[in-house]
């Protein structure tokens, strides 16, 4: 018997793709929302949450003919999620600006963006998905504004970035980081990006098809805020905050973080709905890699966990 949460799509409907602006005094902030189009009932909320090397649907609406699926809004959005994504300050179509977009700003484009997506679907509680910044700009939302979240899953979180090699490599370059508000990005740093922790779980067409993604969504920098939040600002987020359904994930290889950190972080985790799981097969960014139907498997069975009975009669 095939479980509920399986990832097999095979419904052809069309998916709507809807892009909408937000306003964070005078930054504009590019939205994105995939959903299907047939679905008659209320479509529950899915908030997809970038990092620091790519804009929003760069990360997580990529196509890359010839190997399936890649589109994690699509995949969710045929599964029958409302899905949505944002550019955050300096990222993609957003407005490029001299900030240098730290964590703490991108919980206030979050702050900025929620107000429509609660008119657009009627609903006040989402479930949000970020990973490696992302999850800090997730986590440190859901600090701000709990009654927000109704669930939220967290991939290649780093909590203190104690020991992640990735980390103490950045740190070497803080000062070239700290000078500048943003970085270049072209195929060669995709490249880089999907070949940092080991070569061959991303398909060869990846880092191209990304670079060209990336300035068809908006042009070839991203700001440089979360980078120096990683090397000497953490820890960010506080787990005694959380007592929402907490989902964290980490790949086989990743040097952001390390098992140790996310354990940390897990066990002090005020909610008791919480799950850990750590995928092989993976690197870093989750949603580019060649198993990344076992990391949609993983978060699609988070999201759809059963709620709790508090009464024998119910």
């Amino acid at each position: 018997m095939t479980s509920a949460a399986s990832i097999a799509i095979e419904d052809t409907s069309d998916v709507v793709a809807e892009d909408y602006w937000a306003k964070k005094g005078d930054v504009d902030l590019y939205m994105h929302r995939k959903y299907k189009a047939d679905s008659d009932t209320p479509r529950p909320v899915l908030v997809l949450v970038h990092g620091s090397s790519q804009a929003a649907r760069t990360s997580v609406d990529l196509d890359i003919p010839g190997h399936g699926e890649y589109s994690t809004m699509k995949t969710f959005a045929r599964l029958g999620y409302d899905v949505w994504t944002m550019d955050h300050e300096g990222y993609g179509k957003s407005s490029r600006t001299e900030g240098y977009s730290y964590i703490l700003d991108g919980v206030e484009d979050l702050k900025a963006a929620i107000p429509i997506i609660e008119k657009e679907t009627g609903q006040s509680q989402f479930a949000f998905f970020g990973s490696s910044s992302g999850a800090l700009r997730a986590g440190a939302y859901q600090n701000a504004c709990p009654e927000r979240v109704e669930r939220i899953a967290l991939s290649a979180f780093p909590y203190t970035g104690k020991d992640a090699p990735s980390l103490i490599k950045r740190a070497l370059r803080l000062d070239e980081w700290q000078a500048t508000n943003s970085r270049q990005v072209d195929a060669e740093y995709f490249k880089a990006m999907v070949t940092r922790d080991i070569v061959g779980l991303t398909v060869p067409e990846l880092p191209e098809i990304a670079a060209a993604a990336e300035m068809a969504n908006g042009g070839g920098s991203v700001p440089n805020g979360t980078y120096i939040d990683m090397c000497i600002n953490l820890p960010i987020i506080d787990p005694a905050k959380f007592t929402c359904p907490v989902l964290m994930l980490r790949a086989e290889h990743d040097g952001i973080t390390t098992n140790e950190d996310m354990a940390d972080f897990y066990a002090k985790l005020a909610t008791l709905d919480k799950q850990i799981v750590q995928i092989s097969g993976q690197a870093h960014n989750m949603t580019f890699g060649i198993n990344r139907h076992r990391f949609w498997h993983a978060l699609l069975s988070f999201l759809e966990m059963p709620a709790r009975l508090d009464s024998l009669q119910a």
